[in-house]
């Protein structure tokens, strides 16, 4: 029996499991559907990005890119004049952090404070207000209490919590891993209903293999088959220049000898898969998804890159592992280079994606 055909067989032994826990998850939307558990809806517009499996799906990038779009739109009657733009917050969980209760992004707060995507959307919007708060809707109140200027809340990674209803719903779901024929949790990556999908708005199908045929991006529609409100759009990752942590300077790839690739995140095929078009020999050292590195880690990782065996050689990670790595001082004094990641739509449907939701900002 080969390894493949061993996981199989593990995860069959673990579907009694799983009906356990989708009775539980089902005990816990029925509280909510039948008004028992009551949602808090604020009082302003309110996105939110989420999926229904556990990691992997581009929640991150996808806030990053409405953060992009958000942060340049002008509000219909701002009465600020033509210049204002919205005033955007994300809140967020903060997963894995090291604290409780709501936490604002601000100098001196680290991402053992309020999570490390949090903490990647603090660097890369100063504009924008990042606050963490496990309770969401408390956090939204206590941010509306201090910043009563905010226009629009991203809520990042909230689908599945129905205490905060969002007016915009967008859904992801991984090419590789659709969410019709996945399993619950443990034998599968889903953490909630399948049939939550209706609540949706939006539905993206993220990591999308660019050369799919008409065939088998119809089977997807298919599989999925959207309600008459929802539209379905796929989505495949793309990648920047790489820029030095430090400096900020970009580097070209083709021009590196050894790349050591450090990664802590759910599903680093992507990234490999794309790094393997250059001429670079690629290390890649791996870890869990929001893996706090320790002193070791960064030990091994110094050891790696020094037994490299070429001065051309660079350490390249994702935005969401430099803001942990960059705790590390030591890591400084060497060449850290981070990997920006985007949302690239398909079929020329950008655009569209983008008039939905200047659409759904127009009607509130």
């Amino acid at each position: 029996m080969n390894f493949s055909n061993i996981i199989r067989q593990k995860n069959k032994l673990l579907i009694p499991f799983s009906l356990l826990y989708k009775a539980g998850i089902y005990i816990y939307h029925c509280l909510y559907n039948w008004g028992i558990k009551k949602s808090f809806q604020p009082p302003l517009p309110t996105i939110c990005v989420g999926n229904l499996s556990v990691g992997g799906t581009g929640k991150s990038p996808m806030v990053e890119y409405l953060l992009n779009l958000l942060s340049g739109l002008v509000p219909l009657s701002s009465g600020e004049g033509v210049g204002a733009r919205f005033q955007v917050a994300v809140v967020s969980r903060g997963y894995k952090r090291k604290t409780r209760g709501f936490v604002r992004a601000q100098e001196g707060v680290t991402a053992d404070d309020i999570g490390d995507e949090p903490m990647q959307f603090y660097k890369k919007f100063p504009g924008a207000t990042i606050v963490v708060d496990e309770k969401r809707a408390e956090g939204i109140n206590r941010l509306l209490q201090q910043n009563p200027e905010i226009g629009v809340i991203i809520l990042d990674d909230a689908f599945q919590h129905r205490r905060v209803k969002a007016g915009l719903n967008i859904l992801l779901t991984e090419y590789n891993n659709i969410f019709t024929t996945d399993r619950y949790l443990p034998a599968g990556s889903l953490r909630d209903l399948k049939s939550a999908y209706k609540r949706a708005d939006l539905i993206i199908v993220t990591k999308t293999n660019r050369n799919i045929t008409a065939t088998e991006k119809q089977k997807i529609i298919d599989a999925i088959r959207p309600l008459s409100h929802q539209k379905l759009y796929f989505t495949d990752i793309g990648y920047d220049a790489p820029y030095n942590v430090s400096t900020k300077q970009n580097i070209d790839l083709e021009t590196v000898e050894s790349i050591i690739l450090i990664t802590g995140i759910a599903n680093p095929v992507p990234l490999l898969n794309y790094l393997k078009q250059f001429p670079a020999n690629l290390v890649h050292l791996e870890y869990p998804d929001h893996h706090s590195f320790s002193q070791k880690d960064i030990g091994d990782i110094l050891g790696t890159y020094h037994s490299a065996g070429t001065e051309n050689r660079i350490i390249l990670t994702t935005e969401k592992d430099a803001v942990r790595l960059m705790e590390w001082k030591e890591l400084l004094a060497f060449p850290v280079f981070a990997l920006p990641v985007r949302h690239e739509f398909l079929f020329n449907k950008g655009d569209d994606f983008d008039q939905m939701i200047r659409n759904y900002l127009m009607q509130q």
